[in-house]
């Protein structure tokens, strides 16, 4: 599941659609890129994503398919096919709501995201575990 860092084209649209069904976690991930300096993955997003932010990266977040609502630092958007987020790190943000499946972003982060930088701003919102499949997983 992991990228061993030697390919350099990737189909997104056939590895988005091999992503489970379900999960019992908020997301599934699957790496493309997996670097220090950068990653490059997708992930589907199964239920609402609470308020969270990330302490070590900037993310850039595009799109693929679905819909829902994107919140990033008090105002909310429409998240559908075609969007492109970016912002800093320690910007609130989260989807607290799916409306269409799969909803499916392809990401960027700078510097790499590890996989438990995560805070949510509320505590019992959820942790790294209940975020990711991969550390649900420990992996």
């Amino acid at each position: 599941m992991e990228s061993d860092n030697t390919q350099s084209v990737f189909d997104v649209l056939a590895e988005a659609a091999a992503l489970p069904e379900t999960a019992a976690t908020m997301l599934v991930d699957k790496y493309f890129v997996d670097k220090a300096s950068a990653s490059a993955r997708i992930f589907r997003i199964y239920r609402e994503v609470p308020l969270h932010y990330h302490e070590e990266c900037d993310e850039h977040l595009y799109l693929l398919s679905g819909r829902g609502t994107f919140h990033l630092d008090g105002a909310e958007f429409e998240a559908r096919p075609g969007l492109f987020l970016a912002f800093e790190r320690l910007k609130v943000h989260g989807f607290p709501r799916v409306s269409e499946e799969p909803l499916v972003v392809l990401a960027i982060d700078v510097p790499r995201r590890r996989p438990d930088d995560i805070v949510f701003v509320d505590p019992l919102a959820g942790d790294a575990k209940s975020f990711m499949a991969r550390n649900a997983e420990g992996g």
